[in-house]
């Protein structure tokens, strides 16, 4: 099997990284976020408790990465979207 081209990334509100790498095909998702040692610079990543997606769309993480694949582990919301929007506006006022 050969390698293919993926990308991990992660953000805090004050900080985004992404990770290039290769990997081997038939590699999971999981697979590459532990090859990319994303968790070396965000220790408070825990895969048993967040959310993974690739290209905005939610993943278990036993599956398979495609070449150019874009990673993406999920933090959990700070404030629901719908009452950050409403505080928003109320604000504005």
């Amino acid at each position: 099997m050969g390698n293919i081209n993926v990308e991990v990334a992660y953000a805090t509100p004050h900080k985004q990284q992404i990770i290039e790498l290769s990997v081997t095909q038939g590699e999971t998702v999981e697979q590459a976020i532990i090859a990319s040692e994303i968790a070396n610079l965000f220790p408070e990543i825990d895969l048993l408790s967040l959310s993974v997606g690739i290209f905005a769309k939610v993943c278990k993480l036993d599956k398979l990465v495609e070449q150019g694949d874009r990673i993406e582990i999920y933090r959990p919301l700070q404030q629901n979207p719908m009452d950050a929007r409403r505080n928003r506006a109320v604000n504005a006022k």
